[in-house]
């Protein structure tokens, strides 16, 4: 196993502060502490506050952007696929990224043009499905529905339990084709 890099160490950190405790909660000190870093070693990566924040939308967006197209070329269906590769992502990513993808709220709170990395994947995301041979309407609506799911796990907002989470991607699922 690869190790961790310093980088990716001191966003994970981030995350968890921003998840566990709010963003107000997120400092340079309180990330270099987390990360058990310096803070010079912490300002080499990311020279202030927004440029942390900045760089926790990048790697969340990165992570979700490369999974969903991974999910979609892998998809031997034409007819809905991007709908299933963004549902199935976000299903198994959810819960596994869900400190990463706190670094929204973070971004919502300092600067929210910091999320235009995410709002240009969405649009992607949005375009694809529209063309994904499926009802435009039908296929917006699932999108709209696993980004509920998505949001109720990052924020834990009425999570469901895992009987009824699958129930749900199953339905979401069977809908795509």
């Amino acid at each position: 196993m690869p190790r961790e890099s310093k980088k990716d160490k001191i966003l994970e950190a981030a995350a968890l502060i921003v998840h566990t405790r709010g963003s107000d909660a997120l400092t340079l000190d309180a990330v270099a502490k987390q990360a058990e870093v310096s803070k010079g070693g912490l300002l080499y990566h990311f020279a202030s506050k927004e440029a942390l924040v900045e760089g926790l939308v990048e790697h969340m967006d990165s992570i979700y952007r490369e999974n969903v197209e991974a999910s979609a070329q892998s998809d031997n269906h034409d007819t809905g696929r991007w709908t299933r590769a963004l549902a199935t992502t976000m299903y198994t990513e959810s819960i596994q990224n869900r400190e990463i993808s706190a670094g929204m709220l973070a971004a919502q709170g300092i600067n929210p043009a910091l999320l235009k990395p995410l709002q240009e994947t969405y649009a992607s995301w949005q375009q694809q499905i529209e063309t994904d041979g499926l009802d435009e309407v039908q296929a917006t609506l699932l999108r709209l529905a696993v980004d509920g799911l998505w949001l109720s796990e990052i924020f834990g907002l009425g999570s469901l339990d895992d009987e009824l989470r699958k129930k749900v991607l199953e339905r979401i699922m069977e809908q795509t084709y």
